[in-house]
């Protein structure tokens, strides 16, 4: 991971470069809006993708991430050879938007999708499953002490179906993210990864219970 800031020139903007996949990236943040500052979280899960490509190919599968917030991920899954449908909340999207623009835009081989997604809200009606079914399932940092944890987990088990895995990577901070991980095993399987104490920071992979053993990565 490479990582060096790039202060704004002009206006309130804050700009953080990055290299990964041999490719520079650079995020426009705002610190006006939680979801559009980048978490170490997200540094955590693109690390792991892109040092873990023999064993977790993304090239030319359907994923999708939760709370897709400045884009980091996205970008980064995109640039592995992904077809990425990106989503979060409505006040987010331009930040997003903009970022997955100028970042993919000549460099992958398929353009990411940015959609609006709320957590338990036309789920079905956005990505029925008979059309969209994905590979992967990618979050990072979106459990935390807000009021839709019941939301995301519906969220998630609805999207994720037979042979789809989850990639989910999580700061502890405070205890609804512990009862969170308690709840979200009842329905799915779930193998630690990462465990990174220094950041409070865990990085999982799951599926579901009532899928077949996915012992290996597809």
């Amino acid at each position: 991971m490479s990582r060096q800031f790039h202060p704004s020139a002009i206006g309130p903007e804050t700009w953080e470069g990055y290299v990964f996949s041999d490719q520079e990236i650079r995020i426009k943040e705002s610190t006006d809006l939680y979801g559009a500052v980048l978490w170490p979280s997200a540094m955590v899960l693109c690390h792991f993708l892109e040092t873990n490509q023999d064993k977790y190919n993304l090239a030319h599968k359907n994923v999708i991430e939760l709370g897709a917030g400045t884009g980091l991920v996205t970008i980064v899954t995109s640039l592995l050879g992904a077809k990425v449908t990106s989503t979060d909340l409505p006040d987010v999207l331009g930040n997003l938007q903009y970022n997955v623009t100028r970042n993919t835009k000549g460099r992958c081989k398929y353009i990411p999708l940015v959609m609006e997604l709320i957590w338990g809200q036309n789920v079905a009606e956005r990505f029925p499953r008979a059309t969209h079914r994905f590979d992967y399932i990618l979050a990072a940092d979106v459990v935390y002490a807000h009021p839709y944890l019941t939301e995301l987990m519906e969220t998630f088990d609805y999207l994720c179906q037979d042979g789809t895995q989850i990639l989910w990577a999580m700061r502890f901070r405070l205890d609804p993210e512990n009862s969170f991980v308690d709840r979200f095993q009842q329905r799915f399987h779930l193998e630690e990864l990462y465990n990174l104490p220094s950041l409070s920071i865990k990085l999982y992979r799951a599926w579901r219970k009532d899928s077949k053993d996915q012992t290996e990565a597809a």
